[in-house]
């Protein structure tokens, strides 16, 4: 059974996206290199199309949860093989590395129904 839930998903995925586009400053490598744009390109990604998904913290709600699990997991792989496929490991991984593990694993272990229809409440807004 997944351990958390489609709203603590969401809650976390913006803390990771904050955490994400923010490393390249409390990491102490903010610069023009591909480090730092890969960090706040993916963060800021990751917020978008949170306030796309159809879960109980998206805005808009037009991407399905399985959709939005699978472009964590790609997004979540891409952060952690970053520093090894643009060469900067030399300089900086371990923020990529970190941060991107932890975006696969939320999106493994998290539910793909958001609780508002696991429930079967009204809540839910129309389509």
């Amino acid at each position: 059974m997944p351990a958390f839930s489609t709203r603590v998903h969401a809650l976390l995925d913006f803390v990771l996206a904050i955490a994400l586009a923010s490393s390249p400053w409390w990491g102490g490598f903010a610069g023009p290199d591909p480090e730092t744009w890969i960090a706040v390109g993916v963060g800021v990604a990751v917020v978008l199309y949170a306030l796309l998904t159809d879960n109980e913290l998206g805005v808009v709600k037009r991407m399905q949860m399985t959709l939005h699990l699978w472009i964590d997991a790609l997004a979540g792989l891409f952060v952690a093989a970053s520093p090894w496929v643009f060469s900067f490991d030399q300089r900086v991984w371990i923020p990529h590395l970190g941060l991107g593990l932890l975006l696969l694993a939320l999106a493994v272990v998290s539910h793909t129904i958001p609780g508002y229809e696991r429930r079967g409440t009204a809540r839910h807004p129309s389509r």
